[in-house]
């Protein structure tokens, strides 16, 4: 079986499936596209116009980062879902409120002009990893000892948040120890460090030096 990730390059959606393939050491290729200047293969290929999507054995398609992971799961050995119904649905659900999260961060910072806006994105964030952070146990994953598909759905917001906090920090960990220990110990892992760009960071910071979001002066700073 053949497959081929398409991404764009600071997508944390797509690096949500490119952590499970790394972690699951599956053969993979990967794609990097121009959002702003979208092939017209993908254009024909994918049905939101977004990333990712995976291919396999060049015909056959799949979208939606969640659906992409269950699939990687189930046609690997050690299962990182759990074999209880109701367990894997309620990890479920909360893989979907960490897209929420990472909406939250996006907006704070790709999207809020002023300040205000900015720290009302914040403190929507900021609510959610305190309700995060009462669902978590000792640790050191979501799951406790076992990495799961929401571990690497995770790794992604604090990827980001880490990237958004080296501009102008606002995200402190300091009263979310729990999250604090999970986020250390998912960024040492070695498929989430290679998960990214070997860049990242500055690419991050480049990508919001031309628009005129309240970060935006802040990242002009840093360049």
């Amino acid at each position: 079986m053949q497959l081929e990730l398409v991404s764009f390059n600071l997508c944390p959606y797509v690096q949500r499936s490119r952590i499970t393939l790394l972690y699951k050491n599956v053969a993979h290729r990967i794609t990097y596209i121009d959002l702003d200047d979208r092939p017209q293969w993908f254009n024909e290929m994918s049905p939101r116009g977004k990333v990712p999507l995976l291919r396999v054995d060049a015909d056959i398609l799949l979208f939606e980062s969640a659906v992409i992971n269950e699939f990687i799961d189930e046609i690997t050995p050690e299962p990182l879902q759990l074999a209880d119904p109701l367990l894997r649905a309620m990890n479920r659900a909360w893989v979907e409120f960490g897209a929420w999260l990472l909406e939250s961060q996006y907006r704070m910072v790709s999207m809020a002009k002023t300040e205000q806006e900015c720290l009302e994105q914040r403190n929507q964030l900021y609510s959610g990893l305190q309700g995060l952070e009462a669902q978590l146990g000792e640790g050191p994953f979501f799951n406790g000892e076992r990495f799961s598909l929401t571990d690497s759905a995770y790794a992604p917001l604090f990827t980001q948040i880490d990237a958004a906090n080296a501009i102008k920090p606002l995200v402190d960990y300091s009263d979310l120890p729990k999250i604090s220990r999970w986020r250390e110990a998912l960024l040492a892992l070695s498929a989430v460090r290679e998960s990214v760009i070997a860049d990242f960071d500055s690419v991050y910071r480049d990508s919001l030096t031309a628009s005129s979001t309240y970060y935006a002066e802040y990242a002009r700073r840093k360049a």
